[in-house]
């Protein structure tokens, strides 16, 4: 298994689905059961033994920049965007912080691990002579707050093709995945998403996905969020 040292926070987003709660907060500050969404997802870092996350923000950055102080590990470096830069573009813009390869998580990506965490189980996975990206999914049906179509097929070894038009298919981006400094070549500084990378990938073979084995949960939304606070009391009370 390789060691990943380093992940990113994506935190900059301005939580417009989630409104009005974002309103007043920023999105990565909204708690679930009592624990931040951002810290959420740091201490999945913490757990697996990464370093330094890099947060990139945006929308009330100071508000995330105060509550940052308050955590000591991991090392955080945070990352503002004085314009957004979509995902692969904020993600281009924090490389100088970032090893190889290195986690990248969506603020709002809520998961409870199985028996291995799924950090651990893409460390596992990933191939650096093979991939230069790993993406976590989850089967669309199991998703808790979920209403959309889904955003893969996978083959039987993990190969992901996108979803058509007017087609639903069996798997979401679970907003986890480990990724390589190679798949930033040839990139200009500026705003893109990391959906320009994947398609690079999947047309080179270098892309795989990983089915998540536990519950995940959608927060983009007011119910969504309900949602997840009441499956998580019945089901995981500890967490």
């Amino acid at each position: 298994m390789i060691a990943v040292e380093t992940g990113m926070v994506l935190a900059a987003g301005l939580g417009r689905r989630l409104r009005p709660i974002t309103e007043s907060l920023p999105k990565p500050l909204v708690p679930v059961r009592g624990r931040t969404l951002l810290d959420r997802a740091l201490d999945h870092f913490e757990e697996v033994g990464v370093k330094r996350a890099v947060v990139n923000a945006h929308y009330k950055a100071e508000m995330i920049e105060r509550h940052l102080a308050q955590r000591e590990r991991p090392e955080i470096v945070l990352s503002l965007e004085e314009s957004l830069l979509d995902t692969g573009g904020g993600v281009a813009q924090a490389l100088a912080h970032l090893g190889e390869p290195f986690f990248v998580v969506n603020s709002d990506a809520v998961w409870v691990d199985g028996p291995v965490p799924a950090l651990t189980r893409l460390a596992q996975a990933f191939d650096p002579a093979k991939h230069d990206a790993l993406l976590l999914v989850h089967e669309t049906v199991w998703a808790v707050g979920y209403e959309g179509l889904g955003d893969f097929f996978l083959d039987p070894w993990g190969v992901p093709r996108r979803r058509r038009e007017r087609e639903v298919v069996p798997y979401l981006f679970a907003g986890v995945q480990l990724v390589s400094r190679r798949l930033f070549e040839g990139e200009e500084p500026g705003a893109f998403s990391m959906n320009r990378l994947w398609d690079k990938a999947m047309e080179q073979g270098r892309i795989l996905c990983l089915v998540h084995d536990s519950a995940w949960f959608d927060v983009g939304t007011p119910e969504g969020l309900a949602a997840t606070d009441a499956r998580l009391a019945e089901r995981y009370p500890s967490t």
